[in-house]
């Protein structure tokens, strides 16, 4: 089996949440990669939509921003903001959106804005962007977390999951059976009760025990009956993967490493030839 990273296995499994013939807002970093690789893959008949109103490519490389026309060889249309919110997202034509999570409670309320007291904020994030209408009126939300943490009380309310948990989101107004449906997070993924709308635990990453996750989160966690593993990614997602993005897939220290090695490889290979015909 094929070595790969703990951002490898992060995408790979994200992008099985994606289904053919889908509309998928994706944006920068892991949720791009995800939607290049479910495009590559399973899904070649996903819309692919950014933010900033690009519908429909398929980029070649990371773009730099979410309205970066250098990334890709066409697109079906571009539009603006308002109209990717209020005549695709807001009329319920996009099936799953992707959200990075910093702070997270029990029922997928989410914070990505400020940790520590916002008037007084030890560490600023990316704020809200689209994330808060996204989550609101996409059929399915794709959650990740890297760096973030469980919490009991959120710093701050960026972004809505299940609110008070049961019925509370749809009493409040958003479109009934949306919201978050999955964290993948660095040990493992987590679901939504249907009923209750707790978050739970649902499958372990390769090495990752259940002490060990619990131990992160700060209430008495509930655990599913059978544990999913979470796959290793197969050597051709490893392929697209580094060939889209090694920065994303392997990191920057990782991908100096393979493209050092490469470049000696070729070299090799040219000093034989030589030898050969000589």
């Amino acid at each position: 089996m094929a070595k790969y990273t703990l951002s490898e296995l992060i995408i790979s499994r994200a992008a099985k949440e994606i289904e053919d013939g889908q509309m998928v807002v994706i944006g920068q970093g892991i949720a791009m990669a995800a939607g290049v690789l479910a495009k590559n893959t399973h899904a070649p008949n996903i819309v692919i939509l950014t933010e900033a109103g690009m519908l429909g490519f398929e980029p070649f490389k990371v773009p730099l921003h979410i309205a970066d026309p250098s990334c890709t060889r066409g697109f079906t249309y571009s539009c603006d903001m308002v109209d990717i919110f209020s005549t695709i997202l807001n009329r319920g034509y996009v099936d799953v959106s992707f959200l990075g999570v910093g702070q997270i409670d029990r029922y997928g309320n989410m914070n990505s804005s400020y940790i520590g007291n916002p008037d007084n904020f030890e560490f600023r994030m990316t704020g809200a962007g689209g994330a808060p209408e996204f989550v609101g009126y996409s059929h399915k939300t794709v959650l990740t977390m890297l760096g973030g943490e469980f919490v009991e009380k959120l710093d701050y309310f960026t972004s809505p999951g299940y609110l008070d948990g049961g019925n509370s989101r749809y009493e409040a107004g958003m479109p009934a059976d949306s919201g978050p449906r999955i964290l993948i997070s660095t040990q493992g993924t987590f679901k939504f009760d249907k009923k209750t709308k707790e978050i739970y635990l649902a499958g372990l990453h390769p090495g990752v025990s259940l002490d060990e996750v619990k131990s992160t989160v700060p209430w008495d966690l509930k655990i599913a009956q059978k544990l999913e593993p979470t796959l290793p990614p197969a050597a051709d997602e490893l392929d697209i993967l580094r060939q889209f993005s090694p920065e994303i897939s392997m990191g920057r220290k990782l991908q100096v490493e393979a493209v050092v090695n490469r470049v000696f490889r070729i070299i090799e290979k040219n000093k034989n030839r030589q030898q050969k015909s000589g």
